[in-house]
């Protein structure tokens, strides 16, 4: 659904500026419940110190008598209805003929705790300032013992519902204005590239051909360059593997279309080589023979599909192979045991035994082979050597003194597609990749360098049950 038709909740900017309002506001809630219990305590505590300057005032005057006037005024002042304060040796009471005879509720301020004071500010805020409460407190001078008060509510309620209005107001506002900065901080640092990664992975879905990445910081270290560069890492991975499949297809209609024309022409081939058999010459017989191997594989090839192209793989016909022989017959298929200065090297026993298909196998060792003698013209050299560990594991080493393979190649070297010579299809090693890992086995790349290329076969013994 296109953005501006959706709901402005449905967007991840709009939950989280509504989150943080919400979160802000739930702290300020837990914060306005001590303030307005501290509150409750200091207005108490300053009635209590205006009372005892006032008592304190009359007590200077001794034995002379107070007028109700001033005594009115006094206790006005001082914002209480009555004070009653006990000394060591007297006591004084201020506002004896107004006292009320009950009051709705005593309080003690010696020593409160917290939940009692919020208890208290909430109680004074739920009646309205309808009740005469009487209060208890610590006189600032040590020679009282007790000093009591007896107030009227309203002026108490009065503040202290100011005071909450006001820390209302400040708590939207510090919540709106915090909301907003960490939106800006989120939309900033997450919001915006998580948006990039999702017109992205969009993009990619729709159009996965397309060369499109994410464009991100490259000083990123946290999880969402992370993820960011993972993403555009599998883009191009998906992509190319796209590009192989499509490749594949190409070749499997390709391979199809010319198949038959190809059986036909290598049936003629095929035929030819039958009357170079009989031509009586030592050259053309050796020749002839080579001439018919390569055509009768060529012909068992174009029988089956290209390993490529197909879902399900023949059944491997495995048997005792002596690995000279079949190393040989590489070097003769490639036409290396010819004479000439490229050197053709076999330092395998006559007795080195390997337990593989030899059809497969052949194919194995001549793709290695062909693209070795390819990367080094004809003063170039290989060989093949072998050996067996413990377990009967063969290890099978194809080395050559070509230029090596470029480091670009290497990580992809095993891939269809992915060839290291211009105008190679990069099918050679994916196919002896993949008759390896057939015959339970190994590949891989040794080494490779200015001094030559090499690589390596694991192939494991024959098992008890075959």
């Amino acid at each position: 659904m296109p953005d501006h038709y959706r709901p402005i909740t449905a967007s991840l900017r709009s939950r989280l500026l509504f989150l943080t309002v919400i979160f802000v506001m739930v702290i300020s809630g837990f914060v306005y419940l001590p303030s307005i219990a501290n509150f409750r305590q200091d207005f108490l505590q300053t009635r209590l110190a205006n009372a005892q300057i006032a008592a304190l005032a009359l007590e200077e005057r001794g034995d002379a008598p107070v007028s109700p006037m001033l005594e009115e005024r006094l206790l006005n002042e001082a914002g209480v209805i009555a004070v009653i304060m006990r000394g060591e040796d007297k006591s004084l009471l201020l506002g004896f003929n107004v006292m009320p005879e009950e009051v709705d509720e005593s309080y003690d301020l010696r020593n409160p705790s917290l939940g009692m004071l919020i208890i208290d500010a909430y109680q004074t805020l739920n009646f309205g300032g309808t009740r005469v409460i009487r209060v208890v407190g610590r006189a600032k001078s040590p020679q009282i013992r007790w000093l009591e008060i007896t107030i009227d509510e309203a002026d108490l309620y009065s503040e202290l519902t100011k005071y909450s209005n006001n820390a209302l107001i400040l708590a939207i506002i510090v919540s709106l204005f915090t909301g907003i900065l960490v939106y800006l901080a989120l939309h900033w640092m997450l919001v915006r590239p998580m948006r990039r990664i999702k017109d992205s992975i969009v993009s990619f879905r729709r159009r996965p051909e397309v060369v499109k990445k994410i464009r991100y910081s490259k000083g990123r270290s946290d999880e969402i360059g992370l993820v960011q560069r993972e993403l555009t890492r599998m883009q191009d991975e998906v992509r190319q593997a796209l590009k192989q499949k499509s490749n594949l297809a190409a070749l499997g209609e390709a391979v199809a279309k010319i198949n038959h024309d190809l059986r036909n022409v290598l049936t003629t081939a095929q035929l030819a080589s039958d009357v170079l058999q009989n031509v009586d010459h030592p050259r053309v017989q050796k020749v002839s023979r080579r001439l018919m191997t390569a055509v009768s594989r060529a012909i068992a090839l174009c029988e089956a599909t290209i390993r490529h192209g197909k879902a399900e793989e023949a059944p491997l016909e495995k048997s005792e192979v002596c690995l000279r022989d079949l190393v040989f017959d590489v070097g003769s298929s490639l036409g290396l045991l010819d004479g000439g200065t490229f050197r053709f090297e076999c330092n395998i026993d006559e007795d080195f035994m390997i337990y593989v298909d030899p059809e497969q196998y052949h194919r194995v060792l001549l793709n290695l082979c062909r693209n070795a003698g390819e990367v080094q013209g004809p003063d170039g050299w290989i060989e093949v050597t072998a050996t067996k560990d413990e377990a009967q594991t063969s290890h099978i080493h194809v080395c050559d003194h070509g230029p090596g393979i470029p480091e670009t190649v290497r990580p992809h070297l095993f891939k269809a597609f992915s060839s290291s010579k211009a105008g190679g299809t990069g099918l050679g090693l994916a196919a002896a990749r993949d008759i390896v890992l057939a015959h339970g086995g190994q590949i891989g790349l040794e080494s490779t360098g200015p001094e030559g290329t090499c690589f390596m076969m694991c192939l494991p013994d024959r098992d008890e049950d075959e």
